[in-house]
């Protein structure tokens, strides 16, 4: 495994898990190419960027294939992260419209597979790491998220399958999910998603958050991808959690 990346990929940079692992990443220095599709937000994450490495603005659809190929290949990253995902409409099955319920698959699943099949066939270079990140939705369902949950868990699926293609090749590529097993606290995203659930249970967001004890921020994953990619947690394994507690194989 890489000890520091000297270049990147993160898609979703602009916001969440995705910003807070662009500037982790650069902070170490490494050169992070930072995909969304808001470019007033990559820009931001570029001035707010700290340290010797360098942040560069990609805004464009990351379900554009062609355009994620011709990233991958003008960057030749050693580690891809893929957080960017379409925000899950927060509604009970029978409010859901069939758009709606599968968002997540045409985006988040739809993402991570066609970068899955490019770092296979390129190949990426040997020793590269490419990190799906999950949710915690994928192990016990979320009946106020629509077809995020099934996404989620196909996502975990996925890297298995692309594991033992890179595998069967001798690539010496890594693929690997990284399951945030809380809602995130200091997130806009958590903050929507405990109040909704909340809600649903008669209960405040704060009580709800309250759950799930020691509270896991956007930084507290991000630090968990860049030690991934150092080697320095969870070197084996296709699926792996991480929590307030910590970072377990699952």
């Amino acid at each position: 495994m890489i000890k520091q990346p000297g270049s990147a990929i993160v898609v979703g940079g602009g916001g969440g898990i995705g910003r807070a692992t662009v500037l982790a990443l650069a902070a170490a220095g490494t050169r992070v190419w930072a995909v969304g599709r808001d470019r007033a937000r990559l820009e931001q994450v570029r001035r707010d960027a700290a340290g010797p490495g360098e942040v560069i603005a990609a805004a464009f659809d990351a379900t554009d294939g062609p355009a994620m190929d011709r990233l991958i290949e003008q960057a030749d990253p050693e580690l891809v992260v893929l957080s960017a995902g379409a925000r899950a409409r927060l509604a009970l099955i029978h409010e859901q419209t069939w758009e709606s319920f599968s968002a997540p698959w045409n985006t988040d699943l739809k993402i991570a597979f066609q970068v899955g099949q490019t770092a296979l066939r390129r190949p990426l270079r040997p020793g590269s790491l490419v990190i799906i990140v999950s949710s915690g939705a994928g192990l016990l369902g979320s009946p106020l998220s629509g077809g995020y949950a099934g996404a989620k868990r196909m996502q975990m699926f996925l890297a298995g399958y692309l594991q033992r293609s890179a595998d069967a090749a001798r690539l010496g590529i890594r693929f690997l999910a990284l399951v945030p097993k809380q809602v995130l606290a200091e997130s806009e995203l958590g903050a929507a998603v405990a109040s909704a659930y909340g809600a649903l249970g008669g209960i405040t967001p704060e009580k709800f958050m309250e759950r799930f004890g020691t509270p896991l921020t956007p930084d507290d994953v991000a630090r968990a991808i860049v030690d991934v990619a150092r080697g320095e947690l969870a070197r084996e394994g296709s699926v792996v959690g991480v929590s307030g507690k910590g970072i377990e194989l699952l």
